[in-house]
């Protein structure tokens, strides 16, 4: 059986340095941090005081009250970005095929507000179970996908991928394969997250994952800098229409990129820690490469999962280096988590959209504050260290891990017919 060809026709982003894809862009190129202090609650006895909120957003400006009440954010979040890739799509939602659109999303975590304020005012009540009747549809990490079926009628593949921090990478390459496979035209995929929570914040915390330079909350976030100290809490969301080439050339769509192919792997090692050596990043970046039938001198940058901590960014460089060899060098890899901190399960999509509009533009947006060398890098990588570096990428790859050694890879190149 031939395999489909999938390509890239609408983009949509929600984060914490842009509100849409062309602000999300530009912020990325001029290397703009997201991190402040947090204003959703009072931090005053958590230890990290800060994160990557979303700025003058307004569920307001997208939703009427009633369905504000029924949302949990991570669901308006996945709602706001996927209203905007597929409008960019161009889709004409009156003729095409409904039963062949499907959705699959990634959450990491779903409704977490939802979750810790029920359970909270239960705890403060007299025992009595007075809970939201919407309580669990807004919490389920599949609500997302599901709402966005519903509001434009999409009857096809709706599902939830849950891999932690993977999870968006990991629904982009079902999407890949459904299509591929010929089950559906197109898909709707990405992935959402709002953990900016006191639980959320707490939990973290209390695993001591994320920073807490406190007074430094825009700079905190500082990948493969040799005082990195943990990752910086984002929210937001990422959406990525995948559709199949020829029902997109049919159609007269603009086309972004071509989705190549996807590669999945376990570290089969800690709960949260890296292997030290990067053995399941290996493994991940090879299957990708294979999934695709690409060398490792065809790929020109690398958008590294690199949330900013000590072990992690370390392992993922080492493994980069066994992969690539000598040609690691003249690669330009990066980390916007730097500017956007880490969205956990949206955070694949968010990546996946930076790595297709810097072949679309010719830029590789930076890694931002990084001011101290870490002896344990290799410094002849190319870090794309504190300014964007203009380069004509042609193929680009984007990497995710999540929690529980789940790790994904997707593999993106320039469009050519």
């Amino acid at each position: 059986m031939e395999l489909k060809r999938v390509v890239v026709t609408g983009l949509g982003a929600l984060t914490p340095i842009g509100n849409n894809i062309e602000e999300y862009w530009d912020a990325l190129v001029a290397g703009k941090s997201g991190g402040a202090p947090i204003t959703y609650f009072d931090t005053e006895k958590f230890k990290t005081k800060f994160a990557c909120e979303l700025k003058n957003f307004d569920p307001l400006d997208f939703f009427d009250r009633k369905e504000v009440r029924r949302l949990d954010r991570f669901a308006q979040y996945a709602i706001v970005a996927s209203d905007e890739a597929i409008k960019d799509s161009g889709i004409n939602l009156d003729t095409v095929d409904k039963y062949r659109v499907g959705v699959i999303w990634g959450a990491g975590i779903g409704g977490l507000e939802t979750f810790q304020n029920e359970v909270i005012n239960f705890a403060t009540g007299d025992g009595t179970p007075r809970f939201n009747p919407f309580f669990i549809p807004k919490m389920i990490a599949d609500i997302a996908p599901g709402n966005i079926s519903i509001r434009h009628g999409f009857m096809g593949a709706n599902y939830t991928t849950v891999s932690a921090c993977a999870s968006a990478a990991n629904a982009m390459i079902d999407a890949l394969n459904n299509i591929r496979l010929g089950h559906s035209d197109i898909i709707v995929s990405g992935g959402s997250e709002a953990a900016v929570t006191m639980a959320g914040m707490g939990g973290f915390n209390a695993m001591h994952a994320l920073s807490t330079q406190n007074d430094n909350p825009e700079t905190a976030s500082r990948p493969f800098d040799a005082t990195r100290d943990g990752f910086v809490l984002g929210e937001g969301s990422g959406a990525l229409i995948l559709e199949e080439y020829e029902h997109a050339k049919a159609r007269g769509a603009k086309i972004y990129a071509e989705v190549l192919g996807g590669g999945l792997s376990s570290d089969a090692y800690h709960m949260t820690a890296p292997h030290p050596e990067g053995n399941g990043v290996v493994a991940v970046m090879e299957n990708c490469l294979r999934n695709a039938e690409m060398k490792p001198e065809d790929v020109d940058a690398i958008n590294t999962h690199g949330t900013s901590t000590p072990l992690g960014d370390v392992a993922e460089l080492k493994a980069i280096s066994k992969v690539f060899g000598e040609h690691a060098k003249t690669i330009n890899i990066n980390s916007t988590k730097s500017m956007t901190g880490h969205l956990l399960g949206a955070a694949g999509a968010i990546e996946a959209i930076s790595a297709i509009l810097s072949m679309k533009h010719g830029i590789v947006p930076p890694t931002i504050n990084h001011e101290h060398k870490d002896e344990n890098i290799d410094p002849e990588l190319n870090l794309t260290l504190n300014k964007a570096q203009k380069r004509d990428v042609k193929v680009v790859m984007s990497n995710t891990f999540g929690f529980g050694g789940h790790n994904a890879c997707v593999l993106f190149k320039k469009y050519d017919e």
